[in-house]
């Protein structure tokens, strides 16, 4: 069956598109687009005037670690990305509060605590929390480690 298009089917068709598109399609706010498109401009100068992540290394740590027998010491090194230069400066104002809470920590644990994946994650986890307590909330992102040893 052949339609003929130029004809009355046609125009019925074009019409009634014409319809939806005018009367029953949702319109956009341009109020609405203007708003969503100044937030996200905000949002970038925002990340822009934070500036990139800093990464931080911390002075090598060997504790020995809390086993019963106390013959086992960890030695360990490790970066800490942080939010940016002005806390890299706070960082350094508090560096002997931060290096004694993590001392403590480290010599806290046994050889078992450290030995898994799990273990080192959760370690650095808690590396994070502790100096969070020192810098304050949302400065310190992440803890790399770069070496760790057990012996």
């Amino acid at each position: 069956m052949d339609y003929n298009w130029s004809g009355g089917f046609g125009f019925a068709w074009r019409g009634g598109f014409f319809a939806y598109k005018y009367f029953l399609s949702p319109k956009e706010n341009k109020e609405q687009v203007q708003n969503g498109t100044k937030q996200e401009e905000k949002q970038e100068e925002a990340k822009q005037e934070e500036g990139p992540t800093e990464i931080y290394t911390l002075p090598s740590f060997i504790v020995n670690l809390a086993d019963p027998l106390g013959r086992r010491y960890l030695k360990l090194s490790m970066d800490v990305e942080l939010k940016n230069k002005k806390v890299v400066e706070e960082m350094e104002k508090k560096l002997p509060q931060i290096k004694d809470a993590i001392i403590l920590l480290l010599s806290s644990k046994t050889f078992a605590d450290i030995s898994t994946v799990k273990g080192k994650l959760e370690l650095k986890n808690e590396i994070v929390s502790r100096m969070t307590q020192i810098l304050g909330q949302g400065k310190v992102l992440r803890v790399y480690f770069t070496e760790l040893v057990v012996q």
